[in-house]
């Protein structure tokens, strides 16, 4: 080692004998620097990653690494000094090996002055230090493969130019070989193969996160079949003018044998896929607790089956090797309970019309153009997941996302393994809600009823008392021992009937007018301290409480299909920019079962699990008394609503909303403050500027910092909270401040779920245009002093009805009425036109004071400010029902996206000055180890002479 040492430090030095090795290293830190900022455009993106940087890495580095190396042997040959090596008392691998570290720590030196650009990008965003290490691990093993390439081309010729050429031609052939121009020409199989030989493909799967060790062996065996070739090679050179002799066929054979052994060692590897790390923030590319948990709740076996093509859009092509990776991981994860097959339907017929027949696919058209061609490819990308006699189909659209800017488009895999375990989850609910709840309650059930005797119950519900004893036996039938059931009368236990109205707000009911005797119907169910209660189904008879009690039995069963009451207004076609939600009704209906609530019965529907109320306007008192109710019997509401509405059409017009929840919810301590909030950390708006050009006037769209769309990220989003704890990002449009009284709130959990930065102020004022001339910092001038506003809360707790003391509004308004409502007791089951007065702990209210929050108007303008479909705002209102109804496994798992966030808005002189901060930084570097080799010229100066005065 010691002689390898001194080899290696002899030829790092050497390097610097010359200005050109300066050149060298400049040449490259320039060139990365400017594909970074002008090639890929680094602020367009808009991304906190580097992954430009090492995009380019493999093309750069074969022009770095055939320049450094094209002299190491060449230049030894043409003056002479070869033969003296090659007979010194040194090993021939040792020279090979001192060589080979020497070049290797000049590329890890080039890639150190790099290492400015990923410290300055972690201050302007989140930035996954796990892509980047892989990616500086991936470029110093594809440089030891390149070296290892160099040197043996530069011992096959005396010419240094030579030895150049030769060197970028093979290295070159190793990166053509796995890039989609070539690889386009067959199918995805063969084009697979051709990528596993690739040094590009192996590069770009490090560079993602995960060390894997079939990709770090590639690059080591390239490295060890051409030092086995350089070695041969000078062994040859020192059998040069000598007869052929049985050593010499020894050396070729046993080089050979390394060779084969080198190569056979990959096929050995290539199935072995659990030995890697990953390095990602959240661990991205492994399979997540959260998806073996779904994988351990299959009761059958499981089939994932996917649809690809053999030729595809050559920028979905080398995503489809990744797909069929995670989808296998499914298969190890399961234990034998899943089942991955592959299928190419335009290569088999039965196959295509069984795609078409039983699961709807059919193949989606892709222009393709080029610089030479032009047309339309059909070609299949969908992924099946089967379970029983459910499935569900994930398309193009679930797995794969699009971003870009002008030409340039990034196709990535969205969330892969989120959308697939989604599918897996929703069949699986799917498939137990056709069977029995009960094989997924752990533990036993009691069924209670809180009843009057049934002489004591109205005529309707004495018939409805009998029939509920036919529906329990039945249930108990088919819980094999799960349920238990209990009656107790409180119009007769005075203690018992004191306990309800303390625990659940249960107090005696009554008929209506005309029967003015009290009595008690209440049922509930308990399970491990869970408690639900069933409400009576508003057709009185035998199948209907059946369907009552099952439903209330699937919302204390993890793992069932869970129901959404969606309250939103209709769209109105005839006017544009108005609020519309298919987008989100869209997105929440591949994972929950999505209905249409009109509340002006002023009841929800029995089944619903969570009530999503979307900018409500002038609720009546029926519906104010459904949503209360709701809430009242332990069940979850969120609220979006805000005083002002915006009109997003040809021109930007606010005015004031009236959405008749002022009072309910200033009831339960929150109000919401009559201004907008304006913040400095804000997202941008698409807005048509005119710029003059030659005394021509154009008009253009350019993106403009928008104070009314805060960016909130980090603190502001709450890291205690499991619906903003994973969120990262969200954009929040026309929000108003959330004031909360903590002392109507009671006891009950209040959370601030999403916050605006100390630098926001608010704002009355109706006009939302901005002003650039005037105010050219935000478009808008500030008001008051800045400060930091809730602009989302989060409830948990036990609530008081806003209705308790009061007629229930269910009881008509005619005079007879109105007199028995004054003298009527409250009662707790609306079906009687009673009301519940107090909720269980599990009751939680969210409110988001934006009307436009998640609208289809709201989710085209962000997306389009950022060359791609934002998401976030459904992000935020899936992990909200996810919360609610208490799914931790899918919540987790939503919180598995990528860390590279959109970075906060940089106006053109911070842009140029973190572009100059990297340039200068690299600058740096290059005088610091010219200084460095100085002083290291002067000192073995002063060592020579010391050596001449003691000779």
């Amino acid at each position: 080692m010691a002689e390898i040492r001194q080899i290696a430090r002899k030829e790092f030095r050497g390097f610097f004998n010359s200005p050109a090795a300066f050149l060298f290293l400049g040449a490259f830190l320039a060139v990365c620097l400017f594909v970074v900022f002008w090639v890929a455009g680094f602020f367009a993106r808009n991304i906190a990653d580097i992954r430009p940087l090492f995009q380019w890495m493999p093309l750069l580095m074969i022009f770095l690494v055939a320049a450094l190396t094209m002299r190491s042997w060449s230049e030894e040959q043409r003056s002479g000094t070869l033969e003296s090596l090659l007979t010194s008392p040194v090993a021939p691998l040792k020279l090979v090996f001192g060589k080979f570290a020497a070049m290797l720590s000049l590329v890890a030196l080039a890639l150190l002055l790099t290492l400015p650009l990923p410290i300055t990008v972690s201050f302007m965003g989140p930035l996954d230090w796990g892509p980047v290490i892989g990616g500086y691990v991936a470029s110093l093993f594809l440089a030891a493969a390149y070296i290892a390439i160099g040197l043996y081309m530069s011992s096959r010729t005396d010419n240094a130019i030579v030895a150049l050429i030769l060197t970028v031609v093979v290295c070159g052939l190793f990166y053509l070989i796995g890039t989609p121009q070539l690889t386009n020409l067959f199918g995805y199989e063969t084009g697979d193969l051709l990528r596993s030989l690739s040094t590009d493909a192996h590069f770009q799967s490090i560079t993602r996160g995960v060390l894997d060790l079939r990709d770090l062996y590639y690059y080591l065996s390239l490295v060890g079949i051409f030092v086995a070739l350089n070695l041969l090679r000078l062994e040859r050179l020192r059998w040069a003018n000598n007869p052929e002799n049985a050593r010499h066929r020894q050396w070729r054979l046993v080089t050979g044998l390394a060779v084969v052994n080198f190569i056979a060692a990959n096929l050995w590897l290539a199935p072995v896929g659990w030995a890697r790390l990953d390095m990602t923030h959240g661990q991205q590319y492994t399979l997540s607790d959260a998806s073996k948990h779904y994988l351990q709740q299959l009761q059958e076996p499981l089939l994932i089956r996917g649809y690809f093509s053999a030729k595809t859009h050559p920028l979905l092509e080398p995503l489809v090797p990744q797909v069929k990776d995670l989808l296998e991981e499914y298969a190890v994860a399961s234990g034998n309970k899943v089942r991955v097959e592959f299928v190419d339907p335009q290569k088999n017929q039965k196959a295509e019309q069984e795609a078409a027949s039983r699961y709807g696919i059919k193949p989606l058209s892709f222009e393709t153009a080029s610089k030479y061609s032009a047309g339309v490819m059909s070609s299949y990308f969908n992924v099946v997941i089967a379970y029983g006699d459910q499935y569900k189909v994930l398309g193009y659209q679930d797995l794969i996302e699009v971003k870009g800017r002008g030409d340039h488009l990034d196709v990535v895999l969205k969330n892969p393994e989120y959308a697939v375990t989604s599918a897996i989850r929703n069949v699986l609910h799917k498939w137990q809600a056709g069977g029995s709840p009960f094989d997924a309650i752990n533990g036993k059930v009691t069924f209670h009823g809180y009843m009057s005797a049934t002489d004591h119950l109205p005529q309707p519900l004495q018939k409805l008392r009998g029939e509920l004893d036919e529906v329990l036996n039945a249930l108990g039938k088919q819980a094999d021992g799960k349920l238990l059931t209990q009656f107790d009368d409180p119009q007769n236990n005075s203690e018992l009937a004191k306990t309800l109205k303390q625990q659940y707000g249960f107090e005696p009911q009554i008929m209506g007018l005309t029967d003015r005797h009290p009595f008690w119907f209440y049922m509930t169910l308990e399970n491990g301290g869970s408690h639900v209660q069933i409400p009576l189904p508003e057709k009185l008879d035998k199948d209907a409480l059946k369907r009552s009690i099952q439903a209330a039995l699937q919302r204390l069963a993890p793992g069932f299909m869970k129901t959404v009451a969606l309250v939103a207004p209709k769209p109105n076609y005839m006017q544009p920019g108005g609020a519309s939600y298919s987008m989100l009704r869209q997105s929440l209906s591949k994972n929950l079962r999505v209905v249409d609530e009109d509340l002006s019965d002023g009841k929800v529907s029995q089944d619903a699990d969570f009530l999503l109320v979307m900018a409500p306007e002038n609720l009546s008192n029926k519906a104010l008394f459904a949503i209360d109710q709701f809430l009242m019997r332990g069940g979850s509401v969120m609220v979006a609503t805000s005083p002002y509405d915006v009109n997003v059409s040809e021109s930007l017009t606010a005015h004031e909303h009236q959405s008749g929840l002022d009072k309910w919810l200033n009831h339960y301590g929150l109000t919401i403050d009559k201004r907008m909030v304006l913040d400095p950390r804000n997202a941008a708006l698409p807005l048509p500027v005119e710029r003059n050009v030659g005394g021509i006037t154009l008009r253009e769209i350019r993106m403009l910092p928008y104070p009314y769309f805060p960016d909130l990220r980090g603190n502001q989003l709450s890291p205690d909270n499991p619906v903003t704890a994973q969120l990262g990002q969200l954009t929040l449009n026309w929000a108003s401040p959330v004031a909360v009284d903590s002392k109507k709130a009671g006891n009950r959990d209040i959370s601030k779920l999403l916050l605006s930065s100390a630098d926001s102020w608010s704002s009355a004022n109706m006009n939302m245009v901005p002003d650039y001339r005037g105010y050219p910092r935000n478009g808008f001038k500030q008001e008051g002093k800045p400060q930091s506003y809730p602009l989302a809360v989060a409830e948990t707790g036990s609530f008081d009805s806003f209705f308790a003391g009061k007629p229930s509004p269910l009881l008509g308004d005619d005079s007879a009425t109105k007199t028995a409502k004054a003298t009527a007791k409250t009662a707790t089951d609306n079906s009687f036109g009673g009301v519940i007065e107090h909720s269980p702990e599990s009751a939680r209210l969210i409110l988001v004071a934006s009307n436009g929050f998640a609208s289809d108007s709201s989710l085209q303008l962000e997306s389009q400010g950022l060359s791609t479909f934002y998401t976030k705002p459904m992000d935020f209102i899936q992990n909200s029902i996810d919360w609610s109804l208490e799914d931790p496994a899918l919540l987790a798992l939503r919180g598995r996206t990528q860390l590279a966030r959109t970075l906060i808005g940089m106006k053109l002189e911070q842009q140029q000055y973190w572009e100059y901060l990297n340039y200068g930084l690299v600058l740096l570097g290059l005088v610091l180890i010219w200084l460095w080799r100085r002083q290291v010229k002067i000192s073995d100066l002063r060592r020579y002479q010391q050596i001449l005065a003691e000779v």
